[in-house]
Protein backbone atom coordinates (compact mmCIF):
# COMPACT_ATOMS: atom_id res chain seq x y z
CA UNK A 1 0.00 0.00 0.00
CA UNK A 2 1.34 2.80 -1.31
CA UNK A 3 0.87 6.42 0.33
CA UNK A 4 1.16 6.30 3.89
CA UNK A 5 3.69 9.61 3.84
CA UNK A 6 3.15 13.12 3.85
CA UNK A 7 5.73 16.26 2.88
CA UNK A 8 9.09 16.76 1.49
CA UNK A 9 11.30 18.10 4.14
CA UNK A 10 9.26 17.50 6.96
CA UNK A 11 8.09 14.25 6.19
CA UNK A 12 5.71 11.98 8.09
CA UNK A 13 4.60 8.15 7.92
CA UNK A 14 1.91 6.84 9.80
CA UNK A 15 1.68 3.29 10.48
CA UNK A 16 -1.32 0.87 12.60
CA UNK A 17 -5.13 0.35 12.19
CA UNK A 18 -8.47 0.38 14.35
CA UNK A 19 -8.21 -2.90 15.83
CA UNK A 20 -4.54 -3.59 15.89
CA UNK A 21 -2.23 -3.15 18.67
CA UNK A 22 -1.57 0.48 18.05
CA UNK A 23 -1.11 3.28 15.75
CA UNK A 24 2.08 5.14 15.51
CA UNK A 25 4.11 7.90 13.28
CA UNK A 26 7.40 8.19 12.09
CA UNK A 27 8.55 12.18 11.79
CA UNK A 28 11.56 12.37 9.70
CA UNK A 29 13.22 15.76 9.10
CA UNK A 30 12.63 17.78 12.22
CA UNK A 31 15.41 20.05 13.24
CA UNK A 32 17.98 19.32 15.82
CA UNK A 33 17.76 21.74 19.00
CA UNK A 34 14.18 22.21 19.59
CA UNK A 35 12.64 21.92 22.27
CA UNK A 36 9.91 19.81 22.81
CA UNK A 37 6.91 19.36 25.31
CA UNK A 38 5.85 15.83 25.64
CA UNK A 39 2.94 17.20 27.91
CA UNK A 40 1.99 19.32 24.97
CA UNK A 41 2.07 16.54 22.63
CA UNK A 42 -0.34 14.30 25.33
CA UNK A 43 -2.45 17.75 25.29
CA UNK A 44 -2.93 17.85 21.40
CA UNK A 45 -4.21 13.56 21.16
CA UNK A 46 -6.78 14.01 24.65
CA UNK A 47 -8.63 16.85 22.06
CA UNK A 48 -9.20 13.99 20.07
CA UNK A 49 -9.44 11.51 22.01
CA UNK A 50 -12.97 9.56 21.98
CA UNK A 51 -15.03 9.13 24.29
CA UNK A 52 -14.81 12.85 25.60
CA UNK A 53 -18.69 13.83 26.16
CA UNK A 54 -22.00 12.68 24.85
CA UNK A 55 -21.57 13.97 21.73
CA UNK A 56 -18.76 11.21 20.65
CA UNK A 57 -18.09 8.26 20.37
CA UNK A 58 -18.17 5.79 23.58
CA UNK A 59 -14.64 3.92 22.37
CA UNK A 60 -12.31 4.58 25.53
CA UNK A 61 -9.34 5.53 24.31
CA UNK A 62 -6.65 7.34 26.84
CA UNK A 63 -4.12 8.17 23.59
CA UNK A 64 -1.74 7.96 25.75
CA UNK A 65 1.48 8.66 23.74
CA UNK A 66 4.95 6.72 23.69
CA UNK A 67 7.92 8.96 22.26
CA UNK A 68 10.37 5.71 21.22
CA UNK A 69 13.06 8.04 19.31
CA UNK A 70 14.39 11.39 18.37
CA UNK A 71 14.39 13.53 21.85
CA UNK A 72 16.84 13.34 24.47
CA UNK A 73 16.87 15.48 27.44
CA UNK A 74 14.00 17.45 25.81
CA UNK A 75 15.37 18.57 22.91
CA UNK A 76 14.61 16.51 19.19
CA UNK A 77 17.95 15.42 18.18
CA UNK A 78 17.77 15.74 14.47
CA UNK A 79 16.98 12.12 14.49
CA UNK A 80 13.51 10.38 13.36
CA UNK A 81 11.48 10.76 15.81
CA UNK A 82 8.98 7.52 16.35
CA UNK A 83 5.78 7.88 18.29
CA UNK A 84 3.17 5.33 19.62
CA UNK A 85 -0.23 5.06 20.29
CA UNK A 86 -1.67 1.61 21.89
CA UNK A 87 -5.18 1.01 21.37
CA UNK A 88 -6.87 -0.17 24.74
CA UNK A 89 -10.39 -0.85 23.88
CA UNK A 90 -10.93 -2.14 20.40
CA UNK A 91 -14.07 -4.15 20.11
CA UNK A 92 -13.83 -6.23 16.96
CA UNK A 93 -16.73 -7.89 17.54
CA UNK A 94 -18.69 -5.00 16.79
CA UNK A 95 -17.99 -5.30 13.13
CA UNK A 96 -18.29 -8.63 12.72
CA UNK A 97 -21.73 -8.61 10.79
CA UNK A 98 -19.83 -6.69 8.04
CA UNK A 99 -17.61 -9.05 7.51
CA UNK A 100 -18.63 -9.80 3.53
CA UNK A 101 -21.02 -6.71 3.98
CA UNK A 102 -20.15 -3.22 2.20
CA UNK A 103 -21.66 -0.44 4.46
CA UNK A 104 -23.08 2.54 2.43
CA UNK A 105 -20.32 5.22 1.71
CA UNK A 106 -17.61 3.63 3.46
CA UNK A 107 -14.43 2.69 2.16
CA UNK A 108 -15.48 -1.65 2.35
CA UNK A 109 -16.26 -1.64 -1.66
CA UNK A 110 -13.38 -0.02 -2.99
CA UNK A 111 -10.60 -1.56 -0.75
CA UNK A 112 -11.67 -4.97 -1.73
CA UNK A 113 -11.55 -3.99 -5.53
CA UNK A 114 -8.06 -2.33 -5.43
CA UNK A 115 -6.47 -4.96 -2.56
CA UNK A 116 -8.88 -7.92 -2.97
CA UNK A 117 -8.49 -7.92 0.77
CA UNK A 118 -9.92 -5.33 3.69
CA UNK A 119 -9.96 -5.21 7.61
CA UNK A 120 -13.39 -5.07 8.59
CA UNK A 121 -12.61 -4.19 11.97
CA UNK A 122 -13.31 -0.33 11.84
CA UNK A 123 -12.12 -0.24 8.68
CA UNK A 124 -8.01 -0.67 9.60
CA UNK A 125 -6.48 1.50 7.56
CA UNK A 126 -9.56 3.58 6.61
CA UNK A 127 -10.48 4.34 9.96
CA UNK A 128 -10.38 7.69 11.07
CA UNK A 129 -8.34 6.19 14.06
CA UNK A 130 -5.02 6.64 11.74
CA UNK A 131 -5.36 10.53 12.99
CA UNK A 132 -4.44 10.27 16.07
CA UNK A 133 -0.82 9.40 14.68
CA UNK A 134 -1.38 13.05 12.25
CA UNK A 135 -2.48 14.79 15.59
CA UNK A 136 1.10 13.51 17.40
CA UNK A 137 2.89 14.70 14.52
CA UNK A 138 1.30 17.66 14.71
CA UNK A 139 1.59 18.93 17.98
CA UNK A 140 5.59 18.52 17.09
CA UNK A 141 4.94 20.42 14.12
CA UNK A 142 3.00 23.22 15.93
CA UNK A 143 5.54 23.16 18.71
CA UNK A 144 8.38 24.24 15.57
CA UNK A 145 5.96 27.04 14.08
CA UNK A 146 5.50 28.51 17.71
CA UNK A 147 9.28 28.88 17.52
CA UNK A 148 8.99 30.75 14.10
CA UNK A 149 6.19 32.68 15.70
CA UNK A 150 3.75 31.42 13.67
CA UNK A 151 0.28 30.17 15.55
CA UNK A 152 -3.04 28.64 14.58
CA UNK A 153 -6.51 28.09 15.16
CA UNK A 154 -9.61 26.67 14.17
CA UNK A 155 -13.01 26.11 15.73
CA UNK A 156 -16.51 24.25 14.24
CA UNK A 157 -18.09 27.21 12.00
CA UNK A 158 -21.06 24.94 11.15
CA UNK A 159 -22.72 21.97 11.95
CA UNK A 160 -26.03 20.98 9.51
CA UNK A 161 -27.18 24.52 8.50
CA UNK A 162 -26.38 26.43 11.45
CA UNK A 163 -23.76 28.85 10.94
CA UNK A 164 -21.53 30.28 13.53
CA UNK A 165 -20.07 34.29 13.07
CA UNK A 166 -17.29 34.78 10.86
CA UNK A 167 -13.83 33.77 12.12
CA UNK A 168 -12.48 37.07 12.58
CA UNK A 169 -8.41 38.30 13.27
CA UNK A 170 -8.33 38.34 17.37
CA UNK A 171 -6.51 36.70 20.66
CA UNK A 172 -5.65 33.37 19.86
CA UNK A 173 -5.63 32.20 23.22
CA UNK A 174 -9.04 34.10 23.84
CA UNK A 175 -10.44 32.52 21.08
CA UNK A 176 -8.87 28.89 22.32
CA UNK A 177 -10.65 29.04 25.82
CA UNK A 178 -13.96 30.41 24.37
CA UNK A 179 -13.82 26.99 21.86
CA UNK A 180 -13.01 24.30 24.54
CA UNK A 181 -15.40 25.64 27.33
CA UNK A 182 -17.92 24.01 24.63
CA UNK A 183 -18.10 20.10 23.55
CA UNK A 184 -19.11 21.23 20.29
CA UNK A 185 -15.75 23.40 19.97
CA UNK A 186 -17.32 26.34 18.49
CA UNK A 187 -15.84 29.69 19.68
CA UNK A 188 -19.34 31.66 19.99
CA UNK A 189 -21.47 30.00 22.77
CA UNK A 190 -24.78 30.83 21.57
CA UNK A 191 -24.30 28.88 18.64
CA UNK A 192 -22.63 25.78 20.21
CA UNK A 193 -25.43 25.30 22.29
CA UNK A 194 -27.78 25.59 18.86
CA UNK A 195 -25.14 23.39 17.69
CA UNK A 196 -25.19 20.75 20.45
CA UNK A 197 -28.89 20.40 20.76
CA UNK A 198 -29.13 19.38 17.18
CA UNK A 199 -26.59 16.95 17.58
CA UNK A 200 -27.68 15.55 20.42
CA UNK A 201 -31.36 15.23 19.21
CA UNK A 202 -29.14 13.86 15.34
CA UNK A 203 -27.41 11.04 18.04
CA UNK A 204 -30.87 9.81 19.26
CA UNK A 205 -32.58 9.33 16.00
CA UNK A 206 -30.02 6.74 15.01
CA UNK A 207 -28.43 9.66 12.41
CA UNK A 208 -25.56 11.70 11.92
CA UNK A 209 -24.79 14.89 10.89
CA UNK A 210 -21.87 16.71 8.88
CA UNK A 211 -20.23 20.47 9.68
CA UNK A 212 -17.63 22.51 8.58
CA UNK A 213 -14.28 23.65 10.23
CA UNK A 214 -12.95 26.81 10.29
CA UNK A 215 -8.83 27.87 10.37
CA UNK A 216 -7.10 31.22 11.08
CA UNK A 217 -3.05 30.66 10.96
CA UNK A 218 -1.64 34.33 12.29
CA UNK A 219 2.47 34.96 12.02
CA UNK A 220 3.27 33.45 8.67
CA UNK A 221 6.00 35.19 6.53
CA UNK A 222 5.41 36.31 3.36
CA UNK A 223 7.52 33.44 0.69
CA UNK A 224 6.26 30.05 1.90
CA UNK A 225 4.66 28.04 -1.01
CA UNK A 226 6.38 26.56 -4.18
CA UNK A 227 4.27 28.55 -7.38
CA UNK A 228 3.90 25.79 -9.85
CA UNK A 229 2.63 22.60 -8.30
CA UNK A 230 3.33 23.01 -5.04
CA UNK A 231 1.50 25.74 -4.34
CA UNK A 232 0.75 26.41 -0.41
CA UNK A 233 -3.15 26.31 -1.10
CA UNK A 234 -2.84 23.05 -2.74
CA UNK A 235 -0.65 21.42 -0.13
CA UNK A 236 -3.16 22.61 2.11
CA UNK A 237 -6.24 21.44 0.28
CA UNK A 238 -4.49 18.41 -0.39
CA UNK A 239 -3.41 17.81 3.73
CA UNK A 240 -7.75 18.79 4.22
CA UNK A 241 -8.61 16.24 1.64
CA UNK A 242 -6.87 13.39 2.99
CA UNK A 243 -8.47 13.65 6.56
CA UNK A 244 -11.30 11.17 6.81
CA UNK A 245 -15.31 12.32 5.68
CA UNK A 246 -13.61 15.53 4.34
CA UNK A 247 -15.46 16.82 1.30
CA UNK A 248 -14.79 20.15 0.51
CA UNK A 249 -12.09 23.01 0.98
CA UNK A 250 -12.21 26.62 0.21
CA UNK A 251 -9.53 29.45 1.00
CA UNK A 252 -9.66 33.23 1.79
CA UNK A 253 -13.10 34.28 -0.53
CA UNK A 254 -13.44 30.54 -1.55
CA UNK A 255 -16.53 29.68 -3.48
CA UNK A 256 -17.99 33.24 -2.73
CA UNK A 257 -15.28 34.73 -4.73
CA UNK A 258 -16.28 33.41 -7.81
CA UNK A 259 -19.46 35.46 -7.43
CA UNK A 260 -17.83 38.90 -7.65
CA UNK A 261 -15.61 41.47 -10.10
CA UNK A 262 -12.22 41.72 -9.72
CA UNK A 263 -12.72 45.47 -8.61
CA UNK A 264 -14.73 43.71 -5.33
CA UNK A 265 -12.27 40.73 -5.03
CA UNK A 266 -8.51 42.33 -5.45
CA UNK A 267 -6.36 43.19 -2.24
CA UNK A 268 -4.99 46.77 -2.32
CA UNK A 269 -1.34 46.63 -1.34
CA UNK A 270 -0.43 49.20 0.99
CA UNK A 271 2.67 50.54 2.70
CA UNK A 272 3.24 48.25 6.31
CA UNK A 273 6.21 48.13 8.72
CA UNK A 274 7.17 44.91 7.66
CA UNK A 275 6.64 45.23 4.26
CA UNK A 276 3.65 45.64 1.57
CA UNK A 277 0.21 44.50 3.48
CA UNK A 278 -3.64 44.66 2.02
CA UNK A 279 -6.43 46.82 3.16
CA UNK A 280 -8.99 43.41 2.68
CA UNK A 281 -7.76 38.97 2.40
CA UNK A 282 -10.13 38.04 -0.31
CA UNK A 283 -6.47 35.78 -1.23
CA UNK A 284 -6.74 33.96 2.47
CA UNK A 285 -3.31 35.10 2.84
CA UNK A 286 -2.04 33.49 0.13
CA UNK A 287 -1.24 34.91 -3.72
CA UNK A 288 0.35 33.08 -6.94
CA UNK A 289 0.64 29.56 -4.66
CA UNK A 290 2.88 31.85 -2.13
CA UNK A 291 2.31 33.45 1.47
CA UNK A 292 2.05 37.07 1.26
CA UNK A 293 2.59 37.80 5.25
CA UNK A 294 -1.65 38.34 5.63
CA UNK A 295 -3.28 35.51 7.74
CA UNK A 296 -4.48 32.79 6.16
CA UNK A 297 -7.91 31.52 6.69
CA UNK A 298 -9.64 28.25 5.08
CA UNK A 299 -12.61 26.10 5.50
CA UNK A 300 -13.06 22.29 5.39
CA UNK A 301 -16.30 20.85 5.00
CA UNK A 302 -16.95 17.47 6.26
CA UNK A 303 -19.97 15.03 5.56
CA UNK A 304 -22.04 13.07 7.44
CA UNK A 305 -20.54 9.99 9.47
CA UNK A 306 -21.46 7.31 6.95
CA UNK A 307 -22.11 4.65 10.05
CA UNK A 308 -25.76 5.32 11.08
CA UNK A 309 -28.03 3.49 13.55
CA UNK A 310 -30.47 2.88 10.56
CA UNK A 311 -31.60 -0.36 8.07
CA UNK A 312 -30.03 0.52 5.00
CA UNK A 313 -29.73 -1.61 1.23
CA UNK A 314 -26.72 -2.29 0.27
CA UNK A 315 -25.19 -5.88 -1.02
CA UNK A 316 -22.74 -8.21 0.29
CA UNK A 317 -19.15 -9.01 -1.53
CA UNK A 318 -21.24 -11.60 -3.55
CA UNK A 319 -23.02 -8.86 -5.40
CA UNK A 320 -26.10 -9.89 -3.45
CA UNK A 321 -28.87 -7.33 -2.11
CA UNK A 322 -28.88 -7.46 1.61
CA UNK A 323 -29.61 -4.71 4.45
CA UNK A 324 -26.86 -3.78 7.29
CA UNK A 325 -27.48 -1.67 10.07
CA UNK A 326 -24.37 0.26 12.12
CA UNK A 327 -23.32 -1.31 15.65
CA UNK A 328 -20.73 -0.18 17.85
CA UNK A 329 -19.62 3.33 19.15
CA UNK A 330 -19.55 6.14 16.49
CA UNK A 331 -19.36 9.84 16.09
CA UNK A 332 -23.34 11.40 15.26
CA UNK A 333 -21.02 14.39 14.12
CA UNK A 334 -17.39 14.21 13.64
CA UNK A 335 -16.43 18.21 13.54
CA UNK A 336 -15.91 18.64 17.43
CA UNK A 337 -13.13 16.10 17.50
CA UNK A 338 -11.56 16.61 13.71
CA UNK A 339 -10.79 20.40 15.09
CA UNK A 340 -7.31 19.52 15.84
CA UNK A 341 -6.84 17.36 13.24
CA UNK A 342 -6.95 20.09 10.65
CA UNK A 343 -4.66 22.15 12.58
CA UNK A 344 -2.53 19.50 12.92
CA UNK A 345 -2.68 19.13 9.08
CA UNK A 346 -2.22 22.49 8.69
CA UNK A 347 0.64 22.53 11.22
CA UNK A 348 2.53 19.80 8.95
CA UNK A 349 1.70 21.74 5.77
CA UNK A 350 3.17 24.60 6.96
CA UNK A 351 6.51 23.21 8.41
CA UNK A 352 7.18 21.19 5.62
CA UNK A 353 7.32 24.79 3.66
CA UNK A 354 8.72 26.81 6.13
CA UNK A 355 11.56 24.36 6.19
CA UNK A 356 11.55 24.10 2.15
CA UNK A 357 11.95 28.13 2.17
CA UNK A 358 14.73 27.97 4.25
CA UNK A 359 16.60 25.26 2.16
CA UNK A 360 15.76 27.23 -0.99
CA UNK A 361 17.72 30.06 0.51
CA UNK A 362 20.72 28.85 1.08
CA UNK A 363 21.07 26.43 -2.03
Amino acid sequence: MAGNTFGKAFKITTYGESHGPATGVIIDGCPAGIDIDPQFVQDELDKRRPGQSKITTQRKESDTVQILSGIFEGKSTGTPISMLIPNEDQRSKDYAHNRDVYRPSHADYTYDAKYGIRDYRGGGRASARETAARVAAGAIAKILLQQAGIRLMAHVSAVGTIQAPPLMRGDFDHFIRLREANIVRCIDPETAARMEHDIDSIRKEGDTIGGKISCIISGCPAGLGEPVFDKLHADLAKAMLSINAVHGFEYGSGFAGSEMRGSQHNDIFVPGENGPTTISNHSGGIQGGISNGMDITFTVAFKPVATIMQEQQTVNAAGEKTEIKGKGRHDPCVVPRAVVIVEAMAALVLADHLLRNRLARFA
